[in-house]
């Protein structure tokens, strides 16, 4: 288990490799409005957890576990955005900023019970399953990813 801080800079992280098709200490100071200092610090801290390579002025690789959970914390954030946006119709900067504070708190087993709900609402009944945010064949599910959220 990781900091919500951590978990910020590894989402950012997947999100630049995605973008970029690279990652640096720069690019991730850059995104995040903070120092390389503290990016530094972030990298250490991830790469002792197992979850990214680095060596020291080199580009930052994930490792299959970093992706895996990085997916995850992205997945979690996209379900609560979705609940707060599209089910108690928040506008949709608040639902970002809420949706944000409220997955690092929830466990896993509310994200899923949460994303079935989300999906029961919109009428995704073709996604009555047992999702699990915590299974990469869950997140990239061919009949969740081809519904238009």
């Amino acid at each position: 288990m990781i900091s919500q801080s951590l978990e910020e800079y590894l989402k950012n992280m997947y999100v630049l490799k995605k973008q970029n098709g690279r990652v640096r200490v720069t690019d991730i100071a850059e995104k995040m409005n903070c120092t390389k200092a503290s990016v530094n610090k972030a990298v250490r801290n991830l790469k002792n957890h197992e979850l990214l390579h680095y060596e020291t002025y080199g580009t930052i690789e994930l490792t299959e576990a970093g992706e895996n959970l990085a997916k995850k914390i992205l997945e979690a954030y996209d379900i609560v955005f979705l609940f707060l946006k599209e089910v108690l119709n928040l506008e949709e900067e608040a639902a970002r900023q809420e949706a944000e504070k409220m997955k690092s708190n929830m466990t896993d087993d509310t994200i899923n019970q949460l994303a079935k709900y989300v999906h029961h609402v919109l009428d995704l009944s073709d996604l009555n399953c047992d999702y699990d945010v915590n299974k990469e064949k869950c997140r990239s599910c061919k009949r969740r990813t081809n519904v238009k959220l």
